[in-house]
């Protein structure tokens, strides 16, 4: 009877430690995440299948509410409501940050530099960006999960543009940075308006040309129509997004959980990249039907941007020690493609 009792007692005891087992198994974890994105726009779409497949990797372990833009915070915002807690996450971009550290311009956006987002992708994983990203937003009590990237953007013109030459006195829409010091350095005029000021400014020519988009977001606001020789494939930026989620959260995540994000982070960026790809196919063919001209640059008008490109760099590296690390390693890389001399 003794023995049974024991035996009785030991199953008990198992069976409570199974179930607490059970329960621990079961935790979820959420993460609130804010993208720069419009609620319903093919970018958002995209974010939101990555929360998807978040919760299907980790068999709903591991939860991401895909916020869109302003859900919580203001777009420029989300870099202090993650360092404290207000949301768990953002997918958002560095260039909003400049401010707060001049290497977060050149994090963001090494104008004139890489010729498709899959070179600037491998320097952040293989080269050493991903290392010094995330010494960067340490600063700031976030941990950097990897890129996300949605191409090369495209300028609208309203005259035909083929060389770094024919950029001579036009008046530019672009933002504060080095994209206007490199393109005041090759004699246009850059013209810093609100982006809903964009197609108005064209149309009643304010404004020559746009710093903006990728050909599809460009073709989805109608610029063509009013600027109709878009250069194409683009040539001067490559914006670059990423997913960043608070270190003190990220700690805390079990080392399974905190890998199946960071591969599902890598399928975001290459899923982004596909997406919008496509898309910009699709507004070739709409983009002609509106009388548009694709410019392509030859390979020899895009070396010459960026000889001029890398002196502003260098300047801009100047500004803080992360920016100047990020221009060395830029360099180097794009050295070992033959990009630069």
């Amino acid at each position: 009877m003794r023995a049974n009792r024991r035996t009785l007692l030991g199953l008990a005891a198992a069976a409570a430690l199974a179930a607490a087992g059970g329960v621990q198994a079961q935790e979820t974890t959420e993460l609130k995440i804010q993208s720069i994105w419009q609620a319903g726009s093919i970018n958002q779409q995209v974010f939101e299948r990555f929360a998807e497949n978040v919760g299907k990797a980790s068999g709903g372990r591991l939860t991401v509410t895909p916020l869109p833009v302003g859900a919580v915070v203001a777009y420029n915002e989300t870099l202090e409501a993650v360092g404290s807690g207000i949301l768990e996450g953002q997918h958002s971009a560095p260039a909003y940050f400049a401010g707060r550290e001049p290497g977060m311009a050149l994090l963001a956006d090494l104008n004139a530099a890489y010729e498709n987002p899959y070179q600037l992708t491998d320097w952040v994983y293989e080269h050493g960006g991903l290392e010094i990203a995330r010494e960067m937003y340490a600063d700031f009590n976030l941990f950097y999960v990897g890129p996300v990237l949605w191409g090369m953007e495209s300028i609208p013109s309203k005259k035909r543009v083929a060389t770094v030459e024919d950029f001579q006195g036009m008046k530019l829409r672009m933002p504060e940075g080095t994209a206007s010091e490199i393109f005041r350095n090759i004699g246009a005029a850059p013209v810093n308006i609100p982006g809903a000021e964009v197609y108005t400014s064209l149309e009643r020519g304010v404004i020559d040309g746009a710093d903006w988009g990728t050909l599809s977001m460009n073709q989805d606001l109608g610029f063509h129509k009013i600027a109709p020789y878009p250069i194409y494939p683009g040539l001067h930026s490559m914006p670059m997004g990423e997913v960043a989620i608070n270190l003190d959260t990220w700690n805390g995540l079990p080392d399974d959980l905190k890998t199946i994000f960071e591969m599902a982070v890598r399928d975001f960026n290459y899923d982004m990249i596909r997406t919008m790809a496509s898309a910009d196919l699709e507004a070739v063919a709409a983009a002609r039907a509106d009388g548009a001209e694709l410019v392509d640059w030859s390979d020899e008008e895009r070396r010459k941007l960026r000889r001029v490109a890398a002196e502003v760099w260098r300047e801009f590296g100047g500004r803080s020690e992360m920016a100047g690390k990020v221009v060395d390693s830029h360099v180097a890389y794009l050295k070992s493609l033959g990009l630069i001399e």
